[in-house]
C-alpha cells in the first residue's frame, strides 16, 4: 500500500499543529479504529474502508439520507423506472466537479461517460481497466448485480438508463449504497495510460464533500474540505484527519484530552464514565446489525487435506447448542446487546418471529458430536476479529468465551486472528473454520441480510459460511425480483426458516450503538448502517 510522506501522528493536537492550516480553519480529528485496505469502495465490503472512502470522497446516483434509511437523490436528480420494473432512467446532476488534486486536475464535470464506467468496470472483466487491474467487487457481485444488469445505456451526458434482467425490488437503494461510488472515467483513462491503473484504489478521485491529501499507514489519514463541492452547505469541516486508534481505552483518552472530537465503539464498561463527563456526549440508539459466529461448510478447508467436521449439520447443531449466549452478552455487551436468534435484526421488516433458538444443552451437543464421529479432544480452530465493530465490542472476550464453552463438551479450540484486512480477505477465501463476524445492514432491504450473507452468490464474498442452499436461494432469489412487499415477506419467512434449520452461523446479539464526541461537534447523526460520516457536521469552537 502506497505511503505518502508524511509527519508521524502523536496526538490530535500535535498533528493539527504540525500541518500548514488556516490560522481560522475548522478542523475536526476523528479517533477511527483501523486501517483502511484501500480507497477504492467497489473493491470492499467492511465499515472501516468505507468511512474513509465512500463516506468522505464519493457520492452514488441515490443516496442515503443523514442518520436514516430513505432515499434521496444524489448526483442523479431523479429518475424513472419502467412499468414492468426493468428499466431505470437517471437524470443526472449537471455541474459537478471532480476532485482536483497535486495528482490529477479534471478538464471536465461529473457526467454520464463516469457511470458507464463505474458499473462497466464491475460487471465486466474484459472492461479495459478491470485487465490491467485485475481486482473483485464482492458486495456488487454478491448481490447478484453483475449478472442482472443487462446494460446501461449513455442517452445524452446527462441521462443513464439501467437495464436489468429481472426485477430487483431494492435497486434503488442498492445504488445508494457505499460500493456503487461514482469513479471518474477521465482520471481512470489518466491512470491507465500511464500504466498506473492500481492507483485508483491509493490516490483517490471522487465528487465527494472531502479531498484526498495524505495517509500513512496505521497513522493516520487526513483531507481537506472540497470548496467546490455541489451542495456547499454539507462541507463545514476544513480539515478532517482520521486519527487511526486501534485500542479502545487509547481513543477514549484522547476523547477525553481534546485530541480527537469523535469516536466510536467505546468498551461497555466505559460508558458510565463517559455520560458523566461535562465536556462530552453520548448519543446513542438501537444498532441496525448482527454480530454472529460463521461456520465454514465446506468439506475440506482451502489450504487443508483432512476433511473438516463442521461440514456435518450434527457438528454444526452441536457447537450452536453448547454457546452460553445469555453469559456471552453480559460479559461482552454488558446491558449494551440484546440476544439475537435470527440472521437479520427484529427490527428489519419480514423478520420471522416464530423461529427459535435451540436450547442451551452441553450434554445434548456432546451426543451429537459422538454421532458425527468426533472424538473428544478434536481440535477446531476460531477466528477472532482485531478490532471493534458496532455488532462487537469485544471479539477477544468472546472467542476466548466460546473456547470455554466448547471445551465443556469435549473440543480444544486454537483462537487465531490477523490484521482486518487479511482476516476479511482470508475469510472470504474461505481459509476460516468458525469466526466471529457480524453485519450492520446498509440498504434496510431483508436481502442485504439474507441474500448478501448467505446467498449462493455471495460465495466468494460476504457469505464466510460457504453455505449454498439451492431451496433457500431460489426463495430469496424470487422474494427480491417481487415487487408485492407483502408476497416478499412471506417469502423471506420461508428462507428464515431453512436458514436456521441448517445451522451455517449461530446468532449472538444486536448490540446498542453508542458514539462519544465532544460538545463542540454539530449535527452529527449516528448512522443505521454502521458508518461515520462527516459532511453536514460542524465543530463550534
Amino acid at each position: 500500500m502506497l505511503k505518502h510522506a508524511v509527519i508521524p501522528f502523536l496526538v490530535g493536537a500535535s498533528l493539527l499543529a504540525a500541518a500548514p492550516f488556516a490560522q481560522a480553519a475548522t478542523n475536526l480529528v476523528f479517533c477511527s479504529e483501523g486501517s483502511p485496505a484501500g480507497f477504492d469502495p467497489g473493491q470492499y465490503t467492511t465499515g472501516t474502508d468505507f468511512d474513509a472512502s465512500a463516506e468522505t470522497m464519493f457520492n452514488r446516483l441515490t443516496q442515503f439520507e443523514r442518520g436514516g434509511t430513505a432515499v434521496i437523490p444524489g448526483l442523479a436528480t431523479s429518475w424513472d423506472i419502467s412499468p414492468d420494473v426493468k428499466e431505470y432512467t437517471f437524470h443526472l446532476r449537471e455541474g459537478v466537479k471532480f476532485h482536483t488534486t497535486p495528482y490529477f486536475t479534471p478538464t471536465r464535470n461529473f457526467n454520464a461517460d463516469d457511470v458507464l464506467f463505474t458499473f462497466n468496470r464491475m460487471i465486466s472483466k474484459d472492461d479495459p481497466f478491470r485487465k490491467a487491474y485485475p481486482t473483485e467487487f464482492p458486495y456488487f457481485t454478491d448481490m447478484g448485480m453483475d449478472t442482472n444488469i443487462a446494460k446501461i445505456e449513455k442517452i445524452d451526458e446527462h441521462t443513464v438508463k439501467f437495464v436489468l434482467n429481472t426485477v430487483d425490488a431494492a435497486f434503488i437503494q442498492n445504488m445508494a449504497m457505499s460500493f456503487a461510488s461514482i469513479q471518474s472515467a477521465e482520471y481512470a483513462a489518466k491512470l491507465l495510460k500511464e500504466g498506473k491503473p492500481g492507483d485508483i484504489n491509493q490516490k483517490p478521485i471522487g465528487t465527494g464533500p472531502f479531498v484526498f491529501k495524505s495517509y500513512q499507514k496505521d497513522s493516520n489519514i487526513r483531507y481537506t474540505g472540497n470548496k467546490d463541492y455541489w451542495k456547499p452547505e454539507d462541507v463545514k469541516i476544513d480539515n478532517l484527519i482520521f486519527a487511526i486508534t486501534t485500542d479502545p481505552s487509547v481513543r477514549i483518552q484522547k476523547l477525553k484530552k481534546n485530541e480527537c472530537q469523535v469516536t466510536l465503539f467505546p468498551r461497555p464498561a466505559d460508558l458510565k464514565a463517559l455520560g458523566e463527563d461535562k465536556e462530552l456526549k453520548l448519543p446513542n440508539q438501537a444498532g441496525f446489525n448482527l454480530g454472529y459466529i460463521a461456520y465454514n461448510v465446506m468439506p475440506v478447508l482451502k489450504g487443508q487435506t483432512t476433511p473438516n467436521p463442521l461440514a456435518d449439520l450434527k457438528v454444526r447443531q452441536a457447537l450452536d447448542m453448547a454457546v452460553n449466549k445469555p453469559q456471552i452478552i453480559d460479559s461482552v455487551y454488558q446491558g449494551a446487546g440484546q440476544l439475537a436468534v435470527n440472521a437479520m435484526p427484529p427490527t428489519q421488516w419480514s423478520y420471522d418471529t416464530t423461529i427459535k433458538d435451540a436450547k442451551y444443552d452441553p450434554e445434548k451437543a456432546k451426543e451429537l458430536l459422538k454421532e458425527a464421529g468426533v472424538k473428544e479432544g478434536t481440535q477446531i480452530t476460531l477466528w477472532a476479529m482485531p478490532v471493534q465493530r458496532p455488532y462487537n465490542p469485544n471479539a477477544k472476550l468472546m472467542a476466548e468465551m466460546l473456547q470455554s464453552d466448547w471445551k465443556k463438551i469435549g473440543l480444544n479450540v486454537n483462537i487465531v486472528s490477523y490484521e482486518w484486512g487479511e482476516y476479511i480477505k482470508r475469510s472470504k477465501g474461505g481459509e476460516n473454520q468458525a469466526m466471529i463476524i457480524g453485519w450492520s445492514g446498509d440498504n434496510g432491504d431483508p436481502d442485504n441480510w439474507l441474500g448478501t450473507l448467505f446467498g449462493c452468490d455471495a460465495l466468494n464474498g460476504n457469505n464466510f459460511s460457504k453455505w449454498c442452499d439451492k431451496p433457500y436461494d431460489a426463495l430469496i432469489k424470487q422474494a427480491k425480483a417481487t415487487p408485492d412487499q407483502a408476497k416478499r415477506v412471506e417469502l423471506y419467512k420461508q428462507a428464515q426458516h431453512i436458514l436456521k434449520d441448517a445451522v451455517p452461523m449461530t446468532p449472538i446479539a444486536h448490540s446498542t450503538v453508542y458514539q462519544p464526541m465532544r460538545n463542540t461537534v454539530q449535527d452529527f447523526k449516528i448512522s443505521p448502517f454502521g458508518l461515520n460520516s462527516f459532511y453536514g457536521v460542524s465543530v463550534s469552537k
